[in-house]
Formats: C-alpha cells, sequence, structure tokens
C-alpha cells in the first residue's frame, strides 16, 4: 500500500470516527428526575426567559445546551455548550455558566445514547470507507504520466514581431 494509500485511508477512518462519535447522542425528554451535576442536558426557554436571558445571550435563544453544573429548587446553573435559536441555526459556547430559573423554561431534555443515528452513522462511515478502498484499489490515487512513451516535448519559438 503506497504512503498516499495510507493517508488517505486514515483521513477517511477520522471521518468515520467523527460520524460515529456525533451521531451516537441526542437530546431527548427527561422521563423521571432531573439528572445530576456533570450530564449534557438541554433546556426549552419560554418567552420570559428569553426576555431575562436576552441580555447575555441574545433575544432569539430557544433552547440552551450545557453542562449542568448546579441545579437549586428555582434554578438551574448550566455550563453552556450551545444556544439554538428560534429560527434556526446555534451559537456555539465554551462553557460559559449561565444561571437559568425553572420557570423560564418549558422542556427539559437529557443527552443520551442513540441507536439509530449511531446506525446510520456507521452505515455512512462504512460507506466511504468502502467508497476510498475501491478507489484506491482501482488506482485513482495514482498519479499518471499524460504523456506515452516516446512522447517528448518540443519547445516552439517564434520571432518577434
Amino acid at each position: 500500500m503506497s504512503q498516499a494509500t495510507k493517508h488517505a485511508a486514515l483521513r477517511l477512518s477520522a471521518i468515520a470516527a467523527a460520524f460515529l462519535v456525533i451521531g451516537c447522542y441526542s437530546l431527548q425528554p427527561i422521563r423521571g428526575p432531573i439528572p445530576e451535576p456533570g450530564a449534557v442536558i438541554g433546556l426549552d426557554i419560554n418567552d420570559a426567559g428569553r426576555v431575562v436571558l436576552g441580555g447575555a445571550m441574545g433575544p432569539e435563544i430557544s433552547q440552551v445546551e450545557g453542562r449542568l453544573v448546579r441545579r437549586d429548587t428555582d434554578e438551574f446553573l448550566i455550563g453552556v455548550l450551545a444556544v439554538k435559536l428560534l429560527r434556526g441555526g446555534d451559537q456555539v459556547w465554551h462553557g460559559e455558566t449561565v444561571h437559568v430559573k425553572r420557570e423560564h423554561v418549558t422542556s427539559i431534555y437529557e443527552r443520551r445514547f442513540s441507536k439509530s443515528r449511531t446506525l446510520v452513522a456507521g452505515a455512512v462511515g462504512v460507506g466511504l470507507i468502502a467508497a476510498l478502498a475501491s478507489k484506491s484499489l482501482l488506482g485513482v490515487f495514482t498519479k499518471e504520466d499524460p504523456m506515452g512513451p516516446g512522447d517528448t516535448l518540443q519547445a516552439q519559438r517564434r520571432p518577434r514581431p
């Protein structure tokens, strides 16, 4: 196996692994008690919450996703990882902590393992690896000389007018 093929296979393996990591988890509604601190949760924010949090997080917050730092009877302290917006789109955060009162939350979600997403991501990853393997076997990654044997390059000189 050539060095270029090894590098391509390594890159494709990394992409496939990324698909698996992304696909393995999703936010699902909490059916029991609120998870312990350290769990990744999502909080749907109501209109009153958008007004209160708007100064710090923006006025169009739909959902706050992050690591639960602390929970009290009346509020959550979240290390924010992402903010979903009402009109679509996400803002990536890097763990900045935000206090969210329970009265500003309509729904609570917990990040859980998702079998269906993992299966789809795995199928995509296997497909990518198969595509790479078939292309490398067909010689797509080899550089062929466009000139045949015996062909030579000849420079043409033209006089200046």
